[in-house]
């Protein structure tokens, strides 16, 4: 199973302020500044679905990356196939994505690794960069509101599914193309997070939907993965339209 490696090399500065009004020969604080190169190497594992028709042909494809609940998380790749496209692929689905479903090694997501895992499914495959989609149910649709926030300008159009996000990052989501799923019922991500961010959206004019299903719980997924309209929806975007660069 294929492994992305991480390497990001952070600098810090620390410079503490000073009053110009004590900045004399009498003061006792004096000014200091701080930098170092921290290299941090993270590590992911994933399933990797390429559509029926990639080895025939030439041409570029949508890709779709799928962020699994908490309950998948760990070391059993075979885990993340419990749920949403991965468990359809396994029953036999087909799709006109690549379908990238990476494995969280422990509670949340990394923005940052997922980004890496991005570069490098595009720099090995036939990624047709204006249609990058992203979507995640639970712990997932957090790792969704979070990465398109991170980096708005990557995808063609989002679908969390009972997650929640930041309302402050509404301002970098404005322009993306976003289809929100909750289940009314929902007592583990109650519908109030995601309620937060599409108020935060629709304040600014976003093209948002939202679908509330009135009885469903926590599970809002299954229906969500299996209605042929969420993937005509996103295949009906593209980064272009979205206003990505």
């Amino acid at each position: 199973m294929p492994i992305v490696a991480l390497v990001v090399t952070l600098a810090a500065v620390l410079t503490a302020p000073v009053s110009t009004a004590i900045q004399d020969s009498q003061s006792r604080q004096q000014e200091k500044s701080f930098e170092k190169e921290i290299t941090v190497t993270v590590s992911l594992d994933y399933l990797l679905y390429l559509p029926e028709d990639y080895e025939d042909s030439d041409e570029d494809f949508p890709l779709l990356l799928f962020l699994h609940g908490g309950g998948e998380s760990g070391d059993d790749l075979q885990e993340v196939k419990a749920h949403g496209p991965p468990k359809r692929i396994e029953a036999g689905e087909e799709y006109p994505f690549i379908v990238v479903s990476p494995q969280s090694p422990g509670r949340g997501w990394d923005p940052q690794a997922l980004s890496a895992l991005l570069d490098e499914v595009v720099a090995t495959y036939r990624v047709d960069e204006d249609r990058v989609f992203l979507t995640g149910l639970s712990m997932g649709g957090f790792g969704t509101w979070a990465l398109a926030a991170a980096d708005p300008d990557r995808f063609a159009a989002i679908a969390p599914i009972c997650g929640g996000g930041d309302p402050r990052a509404a301002d970098r989501l404005k322009d993306l193309p976003i289809w929100v799923f909750h289940g009314a019922k929902d007592e583990v991500v109650p519908l109030a997070a995601s309620e937060r961010m599409v108020d935060a959206l629709e304040e600014l004019g976003a093209d948002v939907k939202f679908t509330v299903y009135p009885e469903a719980g926590h599970d809002s997924w299954t229906e969500t993965y299996d209605d042929p309209g969420l993937y005509e929806w996103m295949l009906g975007h593209s980064r272009v339209d979205s206003g990505g660069e």
